[in-house]
Formats: C-alpha cells, sequence, structure tokens
C-alpha cells in the first residue's frame, strides 16, 4: 500500500497499463464473459448503476425503497416474458451461480418437508451438459449428483434420467439452452418424468432467459422452456447475458411464493433480532438492480426483438462462414447463438484453437467431443471476417505442421 497514496491520473495510468494484456472484448475477440448491445445501451447501464453507486439493496425495506421497488420491477417484467402466473415470484442474485444455489436449496427443503422420515443423502439428476454450478451447491449442501448422458442432438435424454432417479431424487434440471452445445433440453419431456416421480423441475436458462422470448416472437421454433411447462418450480435466467445489464445480476423465480420462501435465511438469535434474506448474499449492490431496471426499461420488448433478430442473423452468418470455410461442422444444431463446432478430419481443433490464440483471440473449447465454442453478441458481427480469415489461416497452419494442441477448456 502506498504511504500517501496515488492521485487519480497515475491511478488510470497504472490500470491501463494494467489492462494492455486483457484481450480485446471490444473487437469481438472474446467468445464469452462480455455481453454487448450497442453503446446506448451500455451508458444506459453504466450511469444508471453509477447513479445508485453507493447504496446498499440489502437496505431496501428499511431505507432505499426506490431499490425495492426498481427489483419488483425487474422481477415482474420477466415474470412476464416467461409466463410466470400470479403466485409466481422471484428475486434478483448476483450471478447464475447464486440463482441456481437458491433454487437447490428451495428444492432440497420442499423435499424435506415433503418427506420428514427419509434419512440419508439426496440426489438431483442432471444432463451431462448442465452447468458446474449444480455441483457447487451440491457440494455445499451435501447433495449427490447424477451426470446422465445427452441423446442424440445433444439435448437431455428424458428416458435416462428416468432411469436415473430413485426414491431419493429431490431434483430434476434442464437447461435453456445448455452451455456447451447451445440446445434447448426437452423441457416438456423433462416435465413429465418430474411430475411422475414427484420432483422437483427447475430450469437453467442463466443464458437463454432473456433471449427465448424474444427469439419466438421473431417467429424461431424453439422448444417452450419457462413456466407454460406446468412441472417447472424454478427457473434461472441471468440479466448480465442477453439481458445486456451490467454485471452482477442475475434472477431467480418460482412458480408459487411458497416455494421462493424456501430458499429464504431467517435468523434471530443473535442480539441484533431478525436478520432475513432472500439471497445467498447480505450486501448486495444496489447499481446491479437500478442498472437492470434502466436496461429493460430503456430497450422494452421492441429493443429486446430488435437485438434478437441482430444476433440469430449473426449466428447464421456465423453458420454460413464455417459452412463455406469447410472442414469444420456443428457438434449440435444450435437453438439461440451458441456454436460449438469441430474439425471434420484429422486436424486437431486444439492446435488450431492455440494458432488462433497467437493471433489475439481467447477461444472457448470443449473436450468432449474436442471441439471450439462461441457465444456471441452483437461485437461478433463486425468481427465475423476477422475471425474466419484468422481461423482458415490458423488451420492451414495446423494442418501444414500436423501439431496437437495442448490447451484445455478452462473457464
Amino acid at each position: 500500500m502506498p504511504e500517501n497514496g496515488l492521485d487519480r491520473d497515475e491511478i488510470e495510468r497504472s490500470m491501463d497499463e494494467l489492462a494492455s494484456g486483457d484481450i480485446d472484448w471490444r473487437r469481438g475477440r472474446t467468445p464469452l464473459y462480455v455481453f454487448y448491445a450497442n453503446e446506448a445501451v451500455y451508458e444506459v447501464g453504466k450511469r444508471a448503476f453509477n447513479k445508485f453507486f453507493s447504496e446498499n439493496a440489502l437496505g431496501g425495506k428499511r431505507a432505499f425503497f426506490s431499490v425495492a421497488r426498481m427489483e419488483r420491477d425487474v422481477v415482474s417484467m420477466a415474470l412476464d416474458l416467461l409466463h410466470g402466473g400470479g403466485e409466481s415470484t422471484g428475486y434478483m442474485t448476483s450471478g447464475g451461480s447464486e440463482s441456481i444455489f437458491l433454487a437447490v436449496k428451495a428444492a432440497r427443503d420442499w423435499f424435506r418437508h415433503r418427506n420428514p422420515g427419509m434419512r440419508g443423502s439426496l440426489n438431483m439428476v442432471l444432463p451431462y451438459t448442465a452447468h458446474p454450478a449444480f455441483n457447487k451447491a451440491a457440494e455445499a449442501m451435501d447433495l449427490d449428483v447424477r451426470r446422465v448422458p445427452v441423446a442424440a442432438g445433444g439435448r437431455a435424454d428424458g428416458a435416462g434420467m428416468a432411469r436415473a432417479m430413485d426414491e431419493r431424487t429431490f431434483l430434476l434440471v434442464g437447461s435453456a439452452p445448455c452451455f456447451p452445445h447451445g440446445v434447448i433440453d426437452p423441457i416438456a419431456e423433462l416435465g413429465e418424468v418430474a411430475e411422475s416421480a414427484g420432483a422437483w423441475l427447475h430450469v437453467d436458462a442463466c443464458v437463454g432467459g432473456y433471449l427465448t422470448p424474444f427469439v419466438e416472437r421473431l417467429g424461431h421454433d424453439l422448444p417452450i422452456c419457462d413456466f407454460r411447462v406446468g412441472a417447472v418450480r424454478s427457473l434461472s435466467a441471468d440479466l448480465h447475458k442477453y439481458g445486456f445489464c451490467p454485471k452482477p445480476a442475475s434472477t431467480v423465480f418460482y412458480r408459487d411464493a411458497e416455494d421462493a420462501e424456501r430458499s429464504r435465511f431467517d435468523f434471530d438469535q443473535w442480539p441484533n433480532g431478525a436478520f432475513s434474506t432472500s439471497t445467498l448474499v447480505g450486501t448486495r449492490p444496489a447499481g446491479g438492480v437500478a442498472a437492470a431496471w434502466a436496461v429493460l426499461n430503456h430497450l422494452g420488448a421492441a429493443g429486446y426483438t430488435a437485438i434478437a433478430r441482430e444476433l440469430m442473423e449473426t449466428r447464421d452468418a456465423y453458420l454460413e462462414g464455417l459452412r463455406q470455410l469447410g472442414g469444420f461442422d456443428v457438434v449440435a444444431d444450435p437453438d439461440l447463438t451458441i456454436i460449438n463446432f469441430r474439425a471434420t478430419d484429422d486436424t486437431d481443433i486444439f492446435a488450431v484453437a492455440e494458432h488462433m490464440t497467437s493471433r489475439g483471440w481467447l477461444i472457448g473449447l470443449t473436450q468432449q467431443p474436442k471441439g471450439m465454442h462461441l457465444m456471441l453478441s452483437m461485437k461478433h458481427r463486425d468481427a465475423r471476417e476477422d475471425y474466419f480469415n484468422d481461423l482458415a489461416a490458423a488451420r492451414d497452419d495446423a494442418r501444414r505442421t500436423g501439431s496437437r494442441g495442448t490447451v484445455s477448456a478452462s473457464y
């Protein structure tokens, strides 16, 4: 720590120097981490976040009533998009992992309430493609996880998941879409499995929750993956992905208020009396709430639909680019904007990835099968020509040298 501290200009220069080696997301060089709609949306979110920079969303009920109101508005708008009913409710969280954690806790407590005499470890059944956050939650809560191989096309295998269940299965999970391959699991089929077994069904729509409603408005035929499926008890959706809101901002929703109450933490055995939170964390940045409220209101349904159209056109352009380039094919037909592709010959795609890295691209990867991974946002539209020029060169370099890649998929 400096003895006398640095002035603002010195701090700015130092941060610029530190960031000089970062991957340039503004030129579309990152396949994940940053989600960008346009400069107007970026500025609206940034200004709203900074306007509530010091407030604490933990104090929404006692001090910062505006923040509590904005959170209620965000939840209400989202539930309208996701076809929640009159009893449906939800909360804003810091991200998908927290949203998933809360849903797992609610499902576990629901199952325990229904089976008071059951002893031993409970388990959840997931497709192999489900996000690692479910295992993180299970590790924290001493639960078992059973991951089931997916069916052809990369989607969850409902019959296989049914076979993996037993009397201690409290939770089934489907993704909308799954992160590895970009396909939406058959939520309606999983709903039938959950209902017949008396299990809770959670939809992890952290990636697609704020995109699928608008892609549907454009006429695309997508599997139903929200509260229209009667067995869905909870759903997670990240505002800071395709909601284009500043981080941290996610949401978790429940079919009814009783389910939502099971995710709460209530405590009064200490000197200050009652302490209660609807989320895992206590203090929350009010800026994240305000920014989400601002972006949702700024874009409106028409704005999101327009962005969804451009995103799907960008996806189609990337798919066409792969077809024209040759030597690659998609692992699964993407429902939305995640593309996972592999080599069609003996070219080592991880070697291709290393050659792309040397050209300044951050490359997403999958291990099973070995492939490259893109999660598209608006910055990738203008980067398309550069991407495919470099991909062609990287492929040729890998073929010429016959090299084998040593990189691994790490997020």
